[in-house]
């Protein structure tokens, strides 16, 4: 895709993922395959392919929709794993970067058990009541 072209395919990418249904981002997929499907086979089957799965967050209704699609907290707990093993180095064997690892997994849920709840709970047991 050419430079020139990639910052309004990705708002017109971006406004799936935002539309208030699942319906809605279906309806925007279609005519953002339907204006570059030509052009851009490549991107399109891409799109196509991961469409549904990335629509998955839909079905939690009573959740808010822009914390469940986002993978913001799984990039950050990533990068600071990733950090804390940077400055160590070398690992002596596989066991101590395992410990290290889930040492520092541990103390991220603790942290977050106490902390402000980044999803509202009466929401979270609203969802598992509809599901018993």
């Amino acid at each position: 895709m050419p430079q020139k072209e990639k910052e309004t395919f990705a708002a017109q990418l971006k406004e799936i993922w935002l539309a208030p249904s699942a319906e809605l981002a279906r309806q925007c997929a279609g005519r953002l395959s339907e204006q570059y499907g030509k052009r851009f086979p490549r991107a399109i089957e891409l799109l196509e392919d991961g469409l549904e799965d990335s629509l998955a967050f839909y079905a939690f209704p009573e959740l808010d929709a822009r914390k469940i699609s986002s993978t913001n907290m799984l990039e950050r707990l990533n990068r600071e794993i990733r950090r804390r093993t940077n400055v160590v180095g070398i690992f002596p064997n596989p066991d101590s970067y395992l410990r290290l690892v889930t040492t520092y997994l541990m103390e991220y849920a603790e942290d977050w058990s106490v902390s402000r709840a980044y999803l509202n709970p009466k929401s979270i047991q609203t969802l598992l009541l509809k599901t018993a």
